[in-house]
């Protein structure tokens, strides 16, 4: 894609799959070009872009795993060079691996860290320092946090960290017209959550909240659109909770 210093720009981090992608594709048609993140998922995150531009939208693929530093940084320069400049990112990227704190072996702990805290560290960073003014941040936290699911320790410790960072970058980037929040899911109907849970583990987690269903990419998406658009200005250092009224 070609440089436009005009076309108002987004990077989704993950955005291969799940909500990420839900993200990326209600983004794009909002009428933002979107940088289409992944690590190893090409084929997917391809689609994902290839959706994009079937539909009108603009949309690059770029790979990179952003627990590196310059990794990060080079997700930000393919976005600038595609869109002349970045205006949202929403990090979606994260892992979640289920064990009791006891059962967390070492290496779990690192990738979850590296992943989930670190990366978004890596993208924050770099959004601080280059975002254009009245940019938008939205990182995503998870509602687990205040559920305090056993076997979900160093996850929601990792999530609970994002959203401490989310309120500190609020404060830090006073007087350039960015806001930073979160976005907590529930339980929400993708790969990531799927995986390793039995039909009635399912059933009974979507039957948690009032509303007595699992949320989709799209619930998240729809929230995600209102706060990086024009009608969620005035929200700021907050973490939202899309969960159904779980907690």
């Amino acid at each position: 894609m070609e440089r436009n210093a005009t076309t108002k720009s987004a990077i989704v981090t993950g955005s291969s799959r799940g909500i990420g992608a839900a993200v990326a594709a209600r983004l794009a048609r909002e009428g933002f070009g979107v940088a289409v993140n992944y690590v190893g998922g090409r084929a997917a995150a391809e689609a994902v872009a290839g959706a994009i531009a079937d539909a009108g939208g603009r949309a690059v693929c770029v790979q990179a795993d952003v627990s590196r530093e310059e990794e990060a940084r080079r997700l930000f320069d393919r976005a600038e060079e595609a869109f002349g400049g970045v205006d949202v990112l929403v990090n979606s990227a994260g892992i979640m691996r289920l064990s009791s704190i006891a059962e967390t072996d070492d290496a779990a702990v690192t990738r979850h860290l590296d992943v989930n805290l670190k990366g978004t560290f890596n993208t924050l960073r770099e959004a601080a320092r280059r975002l254009r003014r009245g940019g938008r941040i939205v990182n995503l936290s998870s509602s687990v946090i205040g559920m305090r699911f056993p076997g979900y320790g160093i996850y929601a410790a990792t999530k609970a960290a994002v959203e401490s960072l989310t309120v500190t970058l609020a404060n830090e980037l006073r007087g350039r017209g960015i806001t930073v929040n979160a976005v907590a899911p529930g339980p929400t109907g993708t790969e990531l959550f799927l995986e390793g849970k039995s039909e009635e583990l399912v059933e009974r987690l979507a039957r948690l909240a009032p509303l007595e269903r699992l949320g989709t990419p799209e619930d998240v998406a729809n929230l995600v659109a209102f706060l990086v658009g024009p009608e969620g200005g005035w929200i700021n250092g907050q973490v939202l909770r899309s969960n159904g009224g779980m907690v």
